[in-house]
């Protein structure tokens, strides 16, 4: 099966209607929303509790850790979506390509694991 780049047009299409709807909705709204500005509304706000010192506090790391490896593996399951549409046009060597695929994962996967990169103290 050859493609050729007239097939990717529509996803063009749907790419250009997306952003263009997010931004134009987002233009839209500056212009037809309201505009009140006072000294009370712009203080910040947080669960009726006043604000108090340096919103600049440091996180640990596991935190940033743990919220990275979730992105990369679930940016990962996203390549599992067009191969289980395209199962039986892809054979036996879209298999093995995704059972190759499955298992860099999984190594991945086991080797965060035994850093115990998923444990806090």
């Amino acid at each position: 099966m050859h493609s050729n780049q007239l097939d990717y047009i529509p996803i063009l299409i749907q790419f250009v209607v997306a952003v263009g709807f997010v931004v134009s909705m987002i233009i839209l709204s500056n212009y037809l929303g309201p505009k009140r500005k006072s000294l009370n509304k712009d203080k910040n706000f947080e669960c009726g509790i006043e604000s108090v010192g340096n919103a600049r506090i440091p996180f640990s790391v596991k935190y940033f850790l743990v919220a990275i490896l979730f992105v990369l593996f679930d940016v990962e399951v996203i390549f599992l979506y067009p191969w289980a549409i395209n199962f039986k046009e892809l054979g036996i060597d879209g298999m093995i390509k995704m059972v190759v695929f499955m298992m860099l994962l999984l190594v991945g996967f086991f080797y965060i694991i035994k850093k115990k990169a998923l444990e806090w103290e």
